[in-house]
């Protein structure tokens, strides 16, 4: 994927989340592989929980396309709520009301699938 083609996604991500982007910080105090990108509504949750992709970092598959893997929070009206250590290239996936799914991403390639509560953030593997 070209690098123009990246920005065009980025940019249609931020569009579809329906919220207006924040400004991107400094890229210059970004650590290598670190991508600066505004957060952005990837799922709504029945009981009015939200999941939002916030920091971002460039990887590359072993073909050396480059990809951008994000992690995500969960806000709610009373907390933000951070998901620990699951970066992913993918939108979540609601599980009931409760819950949700998504894939971990290293190297631009979904690898283990994890479920994470919205009322934690604590994500457990699924075998």
């Amino acid at each position: 994927m070209s690098l123009r083609r990246l920005g065009w996604t980025c940019l249609v991500l931020a569009a579809c989340s329906g919220e207006t982007p924040k400004p991107a910080a400094d890229t210059a105090a970004a650590t290598p592989g670190e991508l600066v990108l505004p957060d952005s509504l990837v799922l709504r949750a029945p009981g009015g929980a939200e999941v939002w992709f916030t920091d971002a970092r460039a990887a590359r598959d072993s073909a050396g396309r480059p990809c951008v893997e994000r992690v995500m929070e969960i806000r709610t009206a009373e907390r933000t709520i951070p998901v620990p250590l699951l970066y992913t290239g993918a939108a979540p996936v609601l599980v009931g009301d409760t819950a949700f799914r998504a894939d971990i991403w290293l190297d631009c390639r979904p690898g283990n699938r994890y479920v994470v509560s919205l009322r934690t953030g604590f994500p457990v593997h699924v075998r």
